[in-house]
């Protein structure tokens, strides 16, 4: 080995050291809070207790007699079926409303000639992304309070019939519906307009001298290259497709029981179930099944992506 060839050698073991300095800290924080907890999906198998006693949560996890799949059970009966129609039915839906009205509002958005304008559009759309739910619960509450809500004193000024809102179940999967769209929306179109903004505008160029119409560059030149990142992001939302947005379910309707057979999902019914009884293996299954599923889906989908386009999978 020459000098100039040790020196390269030397130089590369420096940048390789540094380079891994700097992940440490993001491989720590992986390895303490996503894999470590892992050992805890034991308790989905187990009838575990909260210890009595200050024992080592390994001893008591190991003490705590096994049961199979009974924490399971409860998923499976009676008013859980509603839950997983409620979690499915809801995400899927959302999935392909959010898809078409993002991808709208980005494409719309990019042909916005006005720099002052398209700025103040992404800041107002992108800033309900920011505010909590329970926000969003009093800002809907203002409107459908029983008493002094906006549209129920509309609805008496009018001398119409006045409807309780939170104990009419019928209107809530169009409440929620408009709640998670305009929640949401904003932060899928900032990435669908970032990623037409990194389109070659020659191409827009060559299209009009040929005279394609702006319907028919959208067509030929803004989704085919939208394609990777709509892909992505589908297949990412395919795996959350059995997990709820908790937050949404439960401090929207106000927790509200006769709303139950519109509003309860998985993640709120677990919640429930865990208060009443408190079992933590049951709770843990869900989880535990919530992830399964999810893991089976972004597989499923992203193997049906590799047999369409191989070149837009995730792996």
């Amino acid at each position: 080995m020459t000098i100039t060839q040790t020196r390269i050698s030397s130089a590369s073991r420096k940048k390789t050291f540094w380079l891994t300095t700097m992940m440490l800290p993001a491989a720590v924080w992986l390895l303490l809070i996503r894999y470590l907890p892992m050992f805890g999906i034991m308790m989905s198998f187990l009838d575990y207790k909260l210890p009595t006693r200050k024992l080592p949560f390994p001893m008591n996890l190991f003490q705590s007699p096994w049961v199979g799949l009974k924490n399971f059970q409860f998923l499976f009966t009676g008013e859980s079926l509603t839950m997983i129609r409620n979690t499915i039915g809801y995400n899927a839906l959302w999935i392909v409303l959010g898809l078409l009205i993002s991808v709208t509002f980005a494409i719309m958005m990019s042909e916005l000639t006005r720099k002052f304008l398209a700025k103040t559009y992404q800041t107002m759309m992108f800033f309900p992304y920011f505010l909590s739910w329970v926000v969003v619960s009093y800002f809907l509450f203002a409107f459908l309070d029983p008493t002094n809500g906006m549209i129920v004193r509309s609805q008496r000024a009018a001398g119409g019939d006045v409807i309780d809102w939170y104990n009419t179940p019928g209107y809530w999967p169009y409440i929620l519906t408009i709640c998670s769209i305009w929640k949401n929306t904003g932060y899928s179109t900032v990435l669908y307009l970032s990623a037409i903004t990194g389109i070659d505008r020659t191409q827009y160029e060559a299209a009009a001298v040929d005279g394609a119409t702006k319907w028919q560059q959208v067509i030929h030149v803004t989704l085919p290259h939208l394609k990777p990142m709509i892909i992505i992001l589908l297949i990412m939302n395919v795996g959350k497709i059995f997990n709820a947005d908790f937050g949404l379910f439960w401090s929207v309707p106000m927790n509200s029981a006769p709303l139950y057979p519109v509003t309860q999902v998985v993640d709120t019914y677990v919640y429930r179930a865990y208060t009443s009884t408190g079992n933590v293996g049951m709770s843990t299954a869900a989880g535990f099944l919530q992830n399964l599923v999810g893991f089976i889906c972004i597989m499923a989908a992203n193997g049906i992506v590799r047999r369409l386009d191989a070149d837009s999978s995730l792996f």
